[in-house]
C-alpha cells in the first residue's frame, strides 16, 4: 500500500496563505483539512498538481495570482463611512458585514480599515489584487473509503487536533 497522493487516496494537510510581496500570513488553517484526491475540483488544479505524488512530512509551494482565481479588484465595492452611523458590534477589523440589495442579493464584506472618524468596508474577496503563495504540509496520506470517494472528503469525522501543526512553516 503506497502512502503517496495519487488518485483515490484520502489526504489531510495544513496550509496557510502567505502574502509573496510582505511574506504576511494571510490564512492558516487551525485544524488540518481532508479530501479525497481527484474525487472533486476541491483544490485548483496548480495545487492538486504540485500535490501528487507527495508524500505526509512533505511540504508543497504554490504561488498563484489572487485575481486568475477570485477575478480582478472591484473598487466600486469599496465603501468608507463615518464611524457615527456605524453599529458598535461592526467596528473592528476583520468583522464579516452581510448586506442585501434591492434585488435580494447577498454579499459579504469585510471591515478593512477603522480610523477616528471613519470605517471602511470591502466586499473583494481578500485575495484580490495579491500575489500569493499556498504553503501546505501533508500529514497523513491513505485509501479512502467508498463513501469518501463519493463525498470527496471526510465523512462522519472531526479534526485530529493532535495532528495540528507542529512543524513551524
Amino acid at each position: 500500500m503506497s502512502d503517496l497522493i495519487e488518485k483515490g487516496k484520502y489526504v489531510e494537510m495544513a496550509y496557510r496563505v502567505i502574502d509573496e510581496k510582505s511574506s504576511e500570513v494571510l490564512i492558516a488553517v487551525e485544524y488540518p483539512i481532508g479530501y479525497v484526491h481527484g474525487a472533486n475540483d476541491i483544490l485548483m488544479p496548480s495545487v492538486a498538481e504540485q500535490l501528487e505524488g507527495k508524500a505526509p512530512g512533505e511540504f508543497v509551494e504554490v504561488a498563484f495570482n489572487g485575481d486568475q482565481v477570485y477575478g480582478p479588484r472591484d473598487e466600486t465595492l469599496v465603501f468608507t463611512d463615518a464611524l457615527e452611523n456605524v453599529p458598535e458590534e461592526y467596528r473592528k477589523i476583520g468583522t464579516q458585514i452581510m448586506a442585501e440589495n434591492e434585488n435580494g442579493d447577498v454579499k459579504s464584506f469585510l471591515v478593512t480599515r477603522i480610523d477616528d472618524e471613519t470605517l471602511t468596508i470591502d466586499g473583494n474577496h481578500p485575495l484580490c489584487g495579491r500575489q500569493v503563495i499556498f504553503k501546505l504540509e501533508i500529514l497523513k496520506v491513505r485509501d479512502a473509503t467508498a463513501a469518501e470517494i463519493e463525498a470527496g472528503g471526510p465523512v462522519g469525522a472531526t479534526p485530529d487536533i493532535d495532528k495540528t501543526l507542529m512543524v513551524p512553516m
